[in-house]
């Protein structure tokens, strides 16, 4: 009889050392997933043909957050790469399900956010700065920039003030290539994400009513305040 106990404790010993709690357990599974989930971000990346257009990085982020925002509507992704100046298209817009990129746009920054390059970021009413993080897309409507969509800040501290700072998707002859070809830089909004306006109307129309948009950098900053990417282990 006692060597019948022993053989069970010791055929259940494996599981209870390494229960389905147990933190080191834990790790690894998070470690795996970030393994996986990285994995298929280059597939998608290299599927889509963006070498060379989008930085790889920026991109595998963009769709790590994507992917843990459950609240979504459209299988439409916005990457907007601040690490980039302003005289190089850095807004791309993807379609998830096709695994297609739809548009590719210079756009403007913040004018307190820098010069040709955006290097200064925040969340605050009146900086008249870009905010970094992840946002969905909200209606649009006719405002004094014209055809305008509204953009909710997903990220408490980062961009969650974007609505009582009004910062919105526009269109703007500032942001046009032909300024930074005169000036050696975009024109600079107060904050919004501004777009040439002659692409403004399509670009809206394909990401606005709950698609994802996330604005990159780069920073180390951000990625230490972002509660969706550092959200179960995904950095």
């Amino acid at each position: 009889m006692r060597r019948i106990i022993l053989s069970a404790f010791f055929f259940f010993l494996p599981g209870m050392l390494f229960r389905a709690d147990d933190p080191l357990r834990d790790a690894e599974r998070n470690d795996l997933k970030t393994v996986v989930e990285a994995d298929a971000s280059v597939s998608l990346y290299q599927a889509m043909g963006l070498e060379g257009i989008v930085s790889q990085e920026a991109f595998r982020q963009a769709v790590a957050g994507y992917k843990k925002i459950k609240d979504r509507k459209r299988d439409v992704l916005t990457l907007i790469d601040f690490s980039k100046p302003s005289t190089e298209k850095r807004l791309f817009v993807f379609d998830m399900k096709k695994q297609k990129l739809l548009f590719a746009s210079v756009v403007s920054h913040g004018k307190n956010s820098g010069e040709n390059y955006a290097t200064s970021f925040s969340n605050e009413y009146g900086s008249y700065k870009s905010s970094l993080g992840f946002y969905l897309t909200g209606t649009t409507y006719q405002g004094k920039n014209g055809y305008s969509l509204i953009l909710d800040g997903l990220e408490k501290g980062v961009n969650d003030k974007a609505r009582e700072r009004a910062i919105v998707m526009h269109g703007a002859a500032y942001a046009d290539p032909a300024v930074a070809s005169r000036g050696g830089r975009l024109g600079r909004s107060f904050g919004c994400p501004a777009v040439p306006q002659k692409l403004s109307r399509p670009i809206i129309d394909a990401i606005k009513g709950g698609s994802v948009m996330f604005i990159y950098a780069g920073t180390p900053d951000y990625l230490a305040q972002s509660s969706i990417l550092n959200d179960n282990g995904l950095m």
